[in-house]
């Protein structure tokens, strides 16, 4: 694994530095969007609704939308004063009961790895989080958010789970809940027999993907009948100067169509047998000055 992020726990006045791995990952199979004719890959620019132009990354800012067709643009400049706290730090805020945390709130999940002399600190934290049955509530500055996590312990390793904030919980507001519904105690004793039937201790590697697996076997099937497309090879780059900046004017030009102007004329170049005739009549020029001059000489 690759550590994407390095920093520090800050666990009352003991720093423990840390290194952050993801601790998933999603085995959906991936597709890209194809032309079906061909098989041709799907491009997507990102081009101003205004003047139709291709806009770069450098070029992008951030707009916010306040409602009747007006928003409001920020820059980067409007995000540096903000009170984001270092990124390089996970704050412990308090320690809390584990059955306390609702795992609505839960989103994506890191192991933490001590960084360099920060073993034994770590393991102190870890030690103690699994003696008092608590997991540790931080926040951490992580993607230029703030966000909201916890610390447990798993397989001998701290787990960090960001979670969400609390308003961004959706409230449930079904219809039904405000609805007299009765249950007879038969109907709930006979449910109630059911799950007892039915309970088990949960081990996850009995589950299995099965769409996943049959989408496989089609594409395994493909494969093996060669129902493939052969993607065109990619344009090598330019390999000299002559060649880029051939390359440079092509694409000024290309834009210069794109808007209707019409390209710039290429300079007419120089026949080489001018050259040589210029060569050539210089040469006779300087010959002839040479002679006059000796028969000067000769004269006097």
């Amino acid at each position: 694994m690759r550590a994407i992020w390095k920093g520090a726990v800050s666990f009352g006045l003991v720093s423990i530095a840390i290194k952050l791995y993801a601790a998933t990952e999603e085995k959906t199979i991936r597709f890209h969007q194809v032309h079906a004719a061909d098989g041709g890959r799907i491009r997507y620019k990102r081009v101003c609704s205004i003047d139709g132009e291709e806009v770069g990354y450098d070029q992008i800012a951030k707009g916010y939308d306040i409602g009747g067709g007006e928003e409001v643009v920020l820059t980067d400049d409007d995000f540096a004063d903000l009170p984001l706290p270092t990124s390089r730090a996970i704050d412990v805020l308090e320690f809390v009961p584990s059955d306390q945390v609702d795992p609505i709130l839960y989103g994506k999940s890191y192991y933490l790895e001590p960084d360099g002399a920060a073993t034994k600190p770590y393991v102190l934290l870890r030690d103690a989080l699994e003696d008092s049955d608590r997991v540790a509530i931080v926040k951490i500055a992580l993607r230029q958010r703030e966000q909201l996590a916890t610390l447990r312990v798993r397989d001998g390793v701290l787990v960090m789970h960001t979670m969400l904030w609390p308003d961004e919980v959706r409230r449930a507001g079904f219809d039904f809940l405000d609805e007299d519904v009765s249950v007879r105690p038969q109907e709930l004793s006979m449910a109630t027999s059911l799950i007892d039937s039915m309970t088990a201790d949960f081990e996850p590697d009995e589950y299995t993907d099965d769409y996943r697996a049959a989408l496989q076997e089609v594409i395994d099937a493909k494969i093996a009948g060669r129902e493939v497309t052969q993607q065109p090879a990619a344009e090598e780059a330019p390999s000299n100067t002559i060649d880029l900046m051939a390359a440079l004017r092509a694409s000024v030009d290309r834009a210069k169509t794109r808007r209707g102007e019409a390209p710039a004329k290429k300079a007419p170049a120089k026949k080489p047998a001018a050259k040589k005739t210029a060569k050539k009549a210089a040469a006779k020029k300087t010959a002839k000055k040479s002679a006059t001059s000796s028969t000067k000489r000769k004269t006097a």
